[in-house]
């Protein structure tokens, strides 16, 4: 199985506030889509197309908050 570093990032809604909550892990998969899938399940998961080799990078909407999950191999 390949390892990755997943960063999570959920974004605020609230205007005039620019924080976020990150969030980092490590995780085993041989399927970084079915991972995401997994837990994501039942939000819009969209995949952006141009990222470097060796990084994935989604876009999530869940429940009407804006989040992205990273996933970087080590």
């Amino acid at each position: 199985m390949k390892r990755y570093e997943v960063i999570w990032e959920i974004f605020n809604k609230c205007s005039g506030n620019q924080m976020r909550d990150v969030f980092f892990e490590e995780i085993e998969t041989d399927d970084p889509d079915a991972y995401v899938s997994e837990r994501f399940q039942g939000y819009t998961i969209t995949p952006e197309k141009n990222h470097p080799a060796g990084e994935r990078i989604y876009e999530i909407e869940a429940d009407g908050l804006r989040q992205r999950l990273s996933l970087t191999e080590i």
